[in-house]
């Protein structure tokens, strides 16, 4: 049996699961491992009336308040009775989204080890902006030639991110998904002496089929990167004095996976866009199971579908659509996470975030 058919038969099993622990638990979403998971029933969209756009990733601060990616503004607040407003203030420094003119596309957005600033990647223009939650004020930290899709600082205060593809527009961004491009790499910026970013990334990886998501898990020295178009999460030992990555190795098989957040049990949670969940993968064994599940029938064809094509070297691009979305306010393709007493967020392209209670 070939891997690709072990992982359909693996997929099949999970989706089966998922319908037996709904018909025989549905009061606990609790799995025979003693594992949760939730449905997309179990969820609330928030806040009302849909007032964001593209919140495609956010983080979550101590007091519940969330900041997330919106195309109109940068950042968007979100406190915890649902009130939104601009964060950031992105207009300083030129911000805008005017196509077909100007793109813009604030997408991973990440907390600094110190948890004082947020960086926010532009998938569009290439952007890695920081921004102080103290002060409210937003700096360009380093204007790649490429769109960026995740930028996340280290304990060195070194600034690591993914390139998905060389696009420089959303249209060429969304041509490496309907047909499998490997210009994919990762990136590392290194802080110089003066204590300045330095402007010249050094090339870490690349040959990625649309490199995503990432997490850098510096006490464990494990480095875990999403490689979309290839349908598996990639992982690698750390040395983060050195700024270097080594024993490449496939964690995990999954279909089209996008950001990810080390969960409070230290697993890994993966958002899989095309197959409209989040998986909970344990980073030891590689093994997994569906934390959130809001696929759709017609999604369910699509998965089996998208895993055919990117085996034979095609593009899931026409799959994507309102049939798979389902529920959901928009594609999902990340996961919000504070401490374990609060809800956890499904992150979307959409406008609004699926809040979801974890009691």
């Amino acid at each position: 049996m070939t891997n690709s058919s072990k992982l359909i038969n693996k997929l099949f099993l999970l989706a089966l699961t998922s319908i037996l622990v709904s018909s025989c638990a549905p009061d606990t979403n609790e799995l025979s491992n003693g594992k949760k998971t939730w449905n997309i029933s179990d969820g609330v969209e928030f806040p009302n009336n849909r007032p964001l756009s593209r919140s495609e990733d956010g983080i979550m601060l101590p007091d519940g308040t969330l900041i997330v990616a919106d195309q109109r503004y940068g950042l968007a607040k979100i406190n915890i009775t649902g009130s939104v407003e601009p964060f950031g203030n992105f207009n300083a420094i030129g911000y805008m989204h005017n196509p077909p003119a100007i793109e813009s596309g604030p997408n991973g957005v990440h907390l600094s080890p110190q948890k004082t600033h947020i960086l926010t990647a532009d998938i569009f223009n290439g952007k890695i902006y920081r921004t102080s939650i103290d002060t409210g004020t937003t700096e360009i930290v380093y204007s790649h030639e490429y769109g960026v899709n995740t930028a996340i600082q280290d304990s060195t205060g070194a600034i690591w991110f993914t390139q998905s593809t060389q696009n420089k527009s959303e249209e060429r961004l969304f041509e490496a998904i309907a047909k499998p491009i490997s210009d994919g790499a990762l990136f590392r910026l290194p802080l110089l002496s003066s204590g300045e970013i330095s402007k010249k990334p050094d090339l870490i990886t690349d040959g990625l089929n649309f490199a995503n998501g990432f997490y850098i898990d510096e006490p464990n020295k494990k480095f875990y990167v999403s490689e979309t178009m290839a349908n598996r999460v990639l992982s690698f030992d750390l040395d983060t004095s050195k700024g270097m990555l080594s024993n490449k190795s496939v964690l995990a098989e999954i279909p089209s996976p996008d950001n990810m957040r080390l969960n409070h049990d230290y697993s890994l949670w993966v958002a899989s866009l095309l197959s409209n969940r989040i998986f909970s993968v344990d980073t030891k064994s590689g093994d997994y199971f569906v934390a959130f599940d809001a696929q759709t029938e017609k999604g369910a064809e699509n998965v089996k579908e998208g895993l055919k094509r990117v085996r034979e070297g095609d593009g899931i691009a026409d799959l994507i659509g309102p049939e798979l979305i389902g529920n959901m306010p928009g594609l999902l393709t990340g996961i919000i996470i504070g401490s374990e007493t609060q809800p956890f967020y499904v992150a979307n392209l959409g406008n609004a975030l699926i809040k979801v209670s974890t009691k």
